[in-house]
C-alpha cells in the first residue's frame, strides 16, 4: 500500500517544535495542511467558489469544529454526537478570521470558507492559535486570492519575563494572556487580558511576540513559493471611479458636508448628510427616469460614501475635530445611576454619548456554575458575563436570532477584563452571572458593558479589588501623519483604520483588543494609542468613583447568604446521611447545603436564623470529642452500671456508677433520669474509641475510674456505644459515601 507521503516543514516556537505537513490529507480543498504542536493538532482547508455575489462584501466564513475524539471523550449529549458550537470554539473562530480578512482584496466577492478540525488536543497546547496559523498556510498553498502569509499565537508573563507559545497550565499562572496576529513587518490583531500590567509591559509583549512568530511567517511563505497555487483571477467588484469621487467630494465640500459632519446626534447627523448627498446627486442627475439613470446614481452613492470618508479624514487629520465636534483626546459627557432594578441583586445604567449599557448582576450558589466542555482543561466558570446587542440599540429592525458571535466575543473581552478584580472563592464563595443589555448604540458598546458591569457588582455588594473601566481608541493614517481618537463613534469605527479597546483599573491594564484595517501599525501607534487610552480610563473611573465610591458594604436583601464550616473530610458521609437522608434534612429547614470534597461546607439560604441553625447541626454531627473537654450532654439511656450520655449527635459516652455522685451509688436511676441534660467530662478515649465520662462538679471529690487497658487520648471510633457497641438510638453512617 503507498501511503502518500506529503510535504512537511518544521519549525521552532517557544522553544518547541512546530510542524506543518501538507499534500497528505484532504486533498481535494484547494489549500490543505495539518498543524501540530506537541501533542495537539488541527487540519485547516480553505476553499473559494468561482462566482461572485452581488453583496457589497467579502463573503468569508471561518468555521472551528471541535470533535470529543480528539480528547477521547464521547459527547455527553442525548444524540453521543457534537453539536452547536460552543463558546470557545466560536471565539477560536473569531480569532482566524480576524487573523486573516484585512489581507483580501477589497473588491474580492467570491464566497470563501476556512474550515479548523480539531483532530488532536493534548490538553496542554492550545488548538485554537494552530488554527490560525493552520488557516495562514492553507490560504497561502491555495488558488485564493490572499496577501498573507501571517502567524498567531499567545505570549505569556512569568516571573517578570515573556513566554511565548505558554502551554495551559503556564497560563493559569501568568500575569498575561496576550494573542498577538501578524505579518512579516506589522501587527494585525491583538487581544489579552492582563492583571493590571503598566503599558510598557503590554507593548513590550505585542513587539516580542511579532519578533517570535517571524520564524513561522517565513516557513509560511517558503511552502508558499515551493508548493503553492496559482492565485485565481477573479471579477472585482463594481469599484468606485476617481473621477467621480473627485466630482462628487467638490460638489460635497461646496455643499458643506464638513459643516454637516459636525451635527449633533447620529441620527441628526446621518439625516442631514443624507440630504447633501440626495441634492448633490439630484444636480448631477437631473432626470431620474432616464435610461441608466438608476444604475448611474447607484455608482454617484458609492463615491458620495467615499467623498464623506476622505472629507471625516481630512477634518481629523488637518483640523484635529471629529464629526460630533470634539476633540481627538475629548470623552463624551457620561452619566451613571446605580440600583435602578428593584428586584435584581446589582444594576446600574452606564451612558456615554449615545452609547447606553443596563448591567445587572445576579448572585447564585455553587449549582450555578457553568461546566466548561471544551478541548481545553476540565474547569467551571464561577463568573459569567453575557452581552446582548438588540436592534432597537441602533434604531433598526432585524430579526432576533440565537447569540451572534459578535455578542459572544464582546461578552468575553468584558469578563476578561472584570474577572481578576474579583475576589477570591474562599472570601466571596458566590457565582456571579452578569448580563450587559446595550440599550442604545454609538460607538463601543463592549467598554461600555466593563464600566457598567463593575458598577452593578459594586451595587450588589461583590468587593471587587478595583473598578475597571474601559475606553475604545481609533486610528485615522495618512502616510505618515496620524490620529489617536479616543471614544470612538460607530462612524469613525466604520470609516477609520483600527478599533483598539482597552480596559484597566487605576493601577493598569487588564485587557485589550485590537482590529485594524490596514496592513499594520507600529509600536510608535500603539504606545500613542495606549498613553491616550490611559488618560481616558481615568478620566471614566474618576466619574464612576463619584457615581459609587465603593462596593455596597452589605449585600442586596434579595442575594442568598452564605454560611460556611469546614468539617473533616471523614465526616462527609455524617453530614450527608445514609441515602443522602441528612442532608435532606437539614435543607428541609430552608437551605441549601453543598460539600466540597476537602470538607468545605456551604449554606445557602435568605434567613440568617436558619443559616445558623444549619450550622449548628452540621458542626455537632462533625463533632470529634477531646479528652478534657466539658460537654452540656443529655442522659441517653440508664444501665446497672452507670449512664450513656450523648455529648452531640452520633457520640456517646459511659458515665460509670462509681461517678455519679459522691458515696456509693446503689442505683443509678435514683440520681439520674433519661433525657435529662447533664454537665460532663471527658476523662478519658480508649484505643476503641469508648468515651469515660466524670461530672466536673465532683472532681477532686469522687477519684476517677482509672484508665481502662489500652486507654488514652486517642481519636474516636464513634465513641462508647454500650452493648454491642449501639447506641440507644441504634444504626451507624449507613453506607461510607453516605
Amino acid at each position: 500500500m503507498n501511503i502518500p507521503s506529503g510535504h512537511r516543514y518544521v519549525t521552532e516556537l517557544g522553544g518547541r517544535e512546530l510542524v506543518i505537513e501538507t499534500g497528505k490529507y484532504a486533498k481535494q480543498a484547494s489549500g490543505s495542511v495539518t498543524v501540530r504542536y506537541g501533542d495537539t493538532m488541527v487540519l485547516v482547508t480553505a476553499e473559494m467558489q468561482d462566482d461572485p455575489k452581488p453583496i457589497p462584501f467579502l463573503p468569508l466564513t471561518v468555521e472551528y469544529e471541535e470533535r470529543h475524539y480528539a480528547i477521547g471523550r464521547i459527547p455527553g449529549s442525548f444524540l453521543r454526537r457534537e453539536g452547536r458550537p460552543g463558546a470557545q470554539a466560536t471565539l477560536n473562530a473569531r480569532l482566524t478570521d480576524r487573523q486573516i480578512r484585512p489581507l483580501f482584496p477589497k473588491q474580492l466577492r467570491n464566497e470563501t470558507q476556512v474550515i479548523v478540525t480539531v483532530l488532536s488536543a493534548d490538553q496542554k497546547n492550545d488548538a485554537g492559535p494552530l488554527g490560525a496559523i493552520g488557516a495562514s498556510a492553507a490560504l497561502a498553498l491555495s488558488d485564493v486570492p490572499w496577501e498573507g502569509p501571517t502567524a498567531c499565537h499567545h505570549v505569556g508573563y512569568l516571573n517578570g519575563a515573556y513566554v511565548m507559545a505558554p502551554t495551559f497550565q503556564q497560563l493559569q499562572e501568568s500575569d498575561l494572556e496576550l494573542t498577538v496576529a501578524a505579518t512579516a513587518d506589522a501587527v494585525l490583531m491583538v487581544e489579552a487580558a492582563a492583571n493590571e500590567l503598566p503599558e510598557e509591559v503590554m507593548v513590550g509583549a505585542i513587539e516580542f511576540a511579532q519578533r517570535e512568530l517571524r520564524p513561522v511567517i517565513d516557513l509560511i511563505a517558503r511552502m508558499r513559493d515551493e508548493l503553492g497555487k496559482e492565485k485565481k483571477s477573479f471579477v472585482p467588484a463594481l469599484d468606485v471611479d476617481p473621477a467621480d469621487v473627485d466630482a462628487v467630494t467638490e460638489a460635497a465640500e461646496r455643499a458643506g458636508l464638513a459643516q454637516v459632519l459636525r451635527t449633533p446626534g447620529k441620527h441628526d447627523r446621518s439625516t442631514a448628510i443624507k440630504e447633501v448627498r440626495d441634492r448633490i446627486l439630484d444636480a448631477m442627475i437631473p432626470d431620474p427616469e432616464a435610461e441608466g439613470a438608476a444604475a448611474r446614481r447607484a455608482e454617484l452613492k458609492s463615491a458620495f460614501g467615499t467623498a464623506e470618508s476622505r472629507v471625516m479624514r481630512r477634518m481629523v487629520l488637518d483640523e484635529r475635530v471629529r464629526t460630533d465636534g470634539r476633540r481627538p483626546d475629548e470623552i463624551r459627557p457620561i452619566w451613571i445611576e446605580t440600583g435602578v432594578l428593584p428586584m435584581a441583586h446589582g444594576s446600574a445604567v452606564f451612558t456615554r454619548g449615545e452609547t447606553q449599557v443596563l448591567s445587572v448582576s445576579t448572585l447564585g450558589t455553587g449549582r450555578d456554575n457553568r461546566l466548561v466542555d471544551d478541548l481545553g482543561l476540565d474547569d467551571t466558570e464561577e463568573f459569567m458575563l453575557h452581552y446582548n446587542f438588540p436592534p432597537y440599540s441602533t434604531g433598526e429592525v432585524k430579526r432576533m436570532m440565537g447569540v451572534s458571535r459578535r455578542e459572544q466575543g464582546h461578552g468575553n473581552l468584558a469578563r476578561r477584563a472584570i474577572v481578576g478584580q474579583l475576589p477570591d472563592k474562599e472570601s466571596f464563595p458566590y457565582v456571579i452571572r452578569s448580563v450587559g443589555e446595550t440599550l442604545e448604540s454609538n460607538g463601543s458598546s463592549s467598554m461600555a458593558t466593563v464600566c457598567a458591569t463593575s458598577l452593578s457588582l459594586m451595587d450588589a455588594g461583590v468587593p471587587l479589588e478595583a473598578p475597571v473601566a474601559g475606553i475604545a481608541m481609533g486610528l485615522i493614517k495618512d502616510g505618515d501623519r496620524h490620529e489617536i481618537l479616543s471614544d470612538i463613534l460607530g462612524s469613525e469605527d466604520a470609516l477609520g483604520d483600527m478599533d483598539f479597546k482597552v480596559t484597566g483599573t487605576e493601577r493598569g491594564v487588564t485587557a485589550l483588543q485590537m482590529d485594524i484595517k490596514v496592513r499594520g501599525i507600529d509600536a510608535e501607534v500603539m504606545n500613542h494609542a495606549l498613553d491616550q487610552a490611559r488618560a481616558g480610563r481615568l478620566h471614566i473611573l474618576g466619574l464612576m468613583k463619584e457615581a459609587l465610591p465603593e462596593p455596597r458594604r452589605d449585600l442586596n436583601p434579595r442575594a442568598p447568604r452564605i454560611e460556611t464550616v469546614r468539617i473533616p473530610s471523614d465526616k462527609i458521609g455524617t453530614v450527608i446521611g445514609p441515602g443522602g437522608k441528612q442532608i435532606r434534612e437539614l435543607e428541609a429547614l430552608g437551605a441549601k447545603v453543598e460539600i466540597e470534597e476537602d470538607g468545605q461546607v456551604r449554606i445557602y439560604t435568605d434567613d440568617g436564623e436558619v443559616a445558623a441553625e444549619v450550622k449548628r447541626r452540621i458542626e455537632a454531627l462533625t463533632e470529634s470529642p477531646e479528652v478534657g473537654k466539658t460537654y452540656e450532654g443529655k442522659v441517653a439511656k440508664i444501665v446497672d452500671f452507670g449512664a450513656f450520655v450523648t455529648l452531640f449527635p452520633g457520640t456517646d459516652g459511659l458515665l460509670h456508677i462509681s461517678q455519679i455522685a459522691e458515696g456509693r451509688v446503689e442505683s443509678v436511676s435514683e440520681h439520674l433520669n433519661e433525657g435529662q441534660p447533664l454537665t460532663v467530662k471527658i476523662n478519658a478515649i480508649d484505643d476503641r474509641g469508648k468515651i469515660d465520662l466524670v461530672r466536673p462538679e465532683l472532681e477532686g471529690v469522687v477519684p476517677p475510674r482509672a484508665p481502662r487497658r489500652g486507654g488514652g487520648d486517642r481519636p474516636p471510633r464513634g465513641g462508647d456505644r454500650g452493648p454491642r457497641d449501639r447506641g440507644p438510638r441504634g444504626g451507624g453512617r449507613g453506607p461510607r459515601d453516605g
